[in-house]
């Protein structure tokens, strides 16, 4: 029988002290932040661990003591044409807290002056405020609020504070972190001088990440254990490219050598543009193939970038409709579009379309929305493809065709607004609803007009055949 991956069956494995506390234990964090760590320690540049800490509640994932926190990553992709395939058992997480099963021994993280660092990614939602919180909670519900709690009690031990890393997929994360730590400091009242030591001795960092990480190869299992020589239920698969902007002091880089290791990290004053980069030229696409793949039948982003329409409708809408409204040199644009392309069409990784098309709407609002609108401002034209996506994700969220997985508020904007069997009306309520934009888009010149058209050839003709049709050429706004 194959043995456990476990310190008990492979004692060799090399250890290191914790320097490093990390909200969050899933796939991507796992994949990202300690594979890092791991980079560093074997060229003896950092010489640390995390310890993981549970932000939610629930069970805790038992594999995590029966491994001894040890996994494997799986690296399976395409890197500059070249088919890459690694593993490597990661030695750089130390333990899993729950602070819902041992809140003291969450808050006892606060003692120890070799922890210097916090990461985290609790999802774009777990940078938010909870005015149910409080100090007297065992645990606060909130990551922040957790966080605060961890903080105070390092403050109340006359203690240096920390360099924090949040690795949520929102912007300027680092900012709006620390503006909740401090809202939730003045309802607890921790004081002017809790404030003060957390402004003068803590170092909030905005970041950006990029990484696709797959999670745990169901289907190849069995296989790779054989391959490996033992079992292991934590494993995690993930692509060969790697990024990491950080947004930070100038001593930074000293204290966390990624860059000295060879890693793809970025210590920049601004992280604005890297960020634009990232969410219009890799996530946009993404969103924008889903809902319109999935109309066609496909389920994954391979599948995708393989058909003959769609991986047109992939490059024209970045080559024409995405890179011309970013402001990075074309150069670096061009370079990194070709990069995403590449990833795309990683046959190791399944990214299926319908993950992607989880809480479309947001993601739509984030990626493609900002790009509409500032190619309607430049051109004063409408860009067809994207045009076309946003047309395909309304048809979605009728929920006859596809399953639409979304927040209550959301869902019920939609099924309000298909009570009515006017197209235009159905449009209007729509690009008028703040719930889901943030904003008014009934004003746009022509949108109306597009999408009802669009909406109308989908029904009649077909996700494929519109395509086909609609390769190439812009509608004028006309005011």
């Amino acid at each position: 029988m194959t043995r456990l991956l476990s310190r008990t069956t492979y004692p060799d494995l090399p250890s290191y002290p914790e320097r490093v506390i990390q909200f969050g234990e899933g796939n991507f964090m796992r994949a990202f932040v300690p594979w890092q760590l791991q980079q560093m320690n074997k060229q003896r540049l950092f010489q640390g661990s995390v310890v993981m800490v549970k932000p939610r509640g629930g069970q805790m994932d038992e594999n995590f003591a029966k491994q001894d926190c040890l996994y494997t990553v799986l690296i399976d992709g395409i890197a500059g044409r070249k088919t890459v395939r690694e593993h490597e058992i990661i030695t750089s997480a130390s333990r899993l807290i729950s602070p819902y099963s041992d809140y003291e021994g969450f808050l006892a993280l606060a003692e120890d002056d070799n922890l210097e660092f916090i990461t985290s990614n609790t999802t774009e939602s777990g940078i938010a405020y909870n005015p149910a919180d409080t100090l007297n909670a065992r645990p606060p519900s909130s990551f922040p609020g957790k966080l605060t709690a961890l903080l105070n009690r390092r403050f109340r031990l006359g203690k240096k504070g920390f360099v924090i890393l949040p690795c949520e997929l929102i912007d300027r994360n680092g900012e709006k972190l620390r503006e909740i730590v401090l809202r939730y400091a003045a309802d607890w009242g921790l004081g002017e001088p809790f404030t003060a030591w957390l402004n003068r001795e803590n170092t909030f960092c905005c970041t950006l990440v990029d990484r696709i990480v797959t999670g745990y190869p169901q289907e190849q299992a069995n296989e790779l254990e054989r391959e490996l020589g033992y079992q292991d239920r934590l494993m995690v698969a993930s692509e060969p490219y790697l990024l990491w902007v950080i947004e930070g002091p100038s001593w930074l880089p000293e204290r966390l050598p990624l860059v000295q290791a060879g890693l793809n990290v970025i210590f920049s004053e601004d992280l604005k543009l890297y960020r634009e980069q990232k969410v219009h030229l890799l996530n946009a696409p993404h969103t924008a193939m889903a809902s319109l793949g999935l109309l066609a039948g496909l389920q994954t982003v391979e599948e995708v970038m393989k058909d003959a329409d769609f991986s047109v409708f992939v490059r024209q809408l970045m080559d024409d409709e995405l890179l011309p409204r970013l402001h990075l040199p074309k150069p670096e644009l061009q370079a990194y579009a070709g990069a995403v392309r590449e990833r795309f069409m990683n046959p190791f990784v399944r990214h299926e379309l319908g993950a992607i098309y989880l809480n479309s709407i947001s993601k739509f609002t984030t990626r493609l929305l900002p790009v509409l609108l500032r190619h309607v401002q430049e051109t004063r034209k409408l860009p067809r493809l994207l045009t076309l996506s946003f047309a395909a994700l309304l048809l979605g969220y009728r929920g006859d065709r596809l399953e639409r997985r979304d927040s209550p508020e959301v869902l019920a904007v939609f099924d309000e607004a298909w009570k009515t069997s006017d197209p235009s009306l159905f449009i209007q309520i729509i690009l008028e609803s703040e719930v889901l934009w943030g904003l008014d888009l009934s004003d746009i010149p022509q949108l109306t007009e597009a999408l009802k058209d669009d909406l109308r050839q989908l029904e009649d003709n077909g996700c494929r055949a519109v395509l086909r049709q609609r390769l190439g050429g812009e509608i004028t706004c006309n005011d």
